[in-house]
């Protein structure tokens, strides 16, 4: 539902309010509504909230994205409280790797005598990221797989695709876990082909989720950090396609007002925006400080995860 003018301000004002008399910070994912993210503290990609996540020193942190990035929160702040706008928020990505699933599947390979390491994506819940080596994010993913022995090979779970792109990179031997995001698998090339068509001096971005067959029509292949990095080299008024989730444009705007971003149609819809994400709204983000729930607890394999994340990312 789209809030009027007045009730957004009036929500707005609720919300800093309420951080006041909790001492609390919001940290938002570039993918939630432009709303959140004009009123949190901190914005950023999974690698660059996971890294100011360690930093905070206020008490309660509302974390403005899905479960598995609220989960890394509290890792990282296990004495804080971290809340959660909607506990439902979830991720298709960290849902297709199950913990169990992927430790039947290591210890089959480790039956076979095949030697490797386990880098997992941050899209992944803490007891998939305790059974792992490493945890990468799209923005640090080159830098530590160089750091995988090269007598190893690696298991990359869950996103099949960002491990192909990665496979291809870096010229090394993958074992790809059969998962994906579904906003960057439901983009369809046909419309980004005819969007280059329509404007040839336009430019395509396209996050590294989504399908082999993007990527090669893509000019540029980059997480969110990089896209923006990206963006911002170019001095001249830019016509960008952008491949990613929808509410990233809010974030490309904000900075770049001399360009124009065009979102690549999705196959069923005209644009692409997470369900997931879209669970978080100023009117649960002004409960859960009013109320102080939902809010992550501690659980027994946040200890081993907690491990793999700070050699991993900080």
């Amino acid at each position: 539902m789209t809030l009027t003018l007045d009730k957004q301000v009036a929500l707005y004002e609720e919300i800093a309010e309420l951080k006041k008399q909790r001492k609390a910070i919001m940290l938002a994912h570039y993918y939630q509504d432009g709303a959140i993210q004009e009123i949190a503290e901190i914005t950023g990609d999974s690698l660059k909230l996971a890294r100011e996540a360690a930093k905070v020193t206020d008490p309660v942190i509302v974390f403005c994205g899905v479960h598995f990035m609220a989960e890394t929160a509290k890792i990282l702040n296990p004495k804080k409280t971290v809340l959660l706008p909607d506990l439902t928020a979830g991720c298709s990505l960290a849902d297709s790797c199950p913990a169990p699933a992927l430790k039947k599947f290591q210890d089959e390979l480790r039956a076979q005598g095949i030697r490797f390491q386990t880098v997992t994506y941050i899209n992944s819940t803490a007891a998939v990221k305790a059974l792992s080596d490493w945890i990468v994010t799209s923005s640090n993913a080159r830098e530590i797989i160089d750091r995988v022995p090269k007598d190893c090979q690696i298991l990359f779970t869950p996103d099949q695709h960002l491990g192909r792109f990665l496979m291809e990179e870096t010229k090394r031997p993958f074992i790809l876990w059969k998962g994906s995001c579904m906003v960057h698998e439901v983009f369809s090339v046909v419309d980004m082909i005819r969007l280059k068509k329509q404007n040839p001096q336009s430019v395509t971005i396209a996050h590294p989720e989504c399908p082999q067959n993007m990527l090669q029509v893509s000019d540029f292949v980059g997480g969110t950090e990089a896209m923006l990095k990206f963006v911002g080299g170019k001095p001249n008024p830019t016509t960008f396609n952008v491949a990613t989730e929808v509410n990233m444009i809010w974030q490309f705007e904000k900075r770049f007002p001399q360009h124009t971003f065009v979102p690549v149609p999705g196959i069923a819809c005209a644009c692409n925006a997470c369900p997931h994400m879209a669970k978080n709204t100023l009117e649960n983000i002004r409960n859960c400080l009013r109320d102080m729930t939902p809010e992550i607890g501690w659980a027994p394999e946040f200890n081993q995860a907690e491990a793999v994340i700070r050699r991993s990312l900080l």
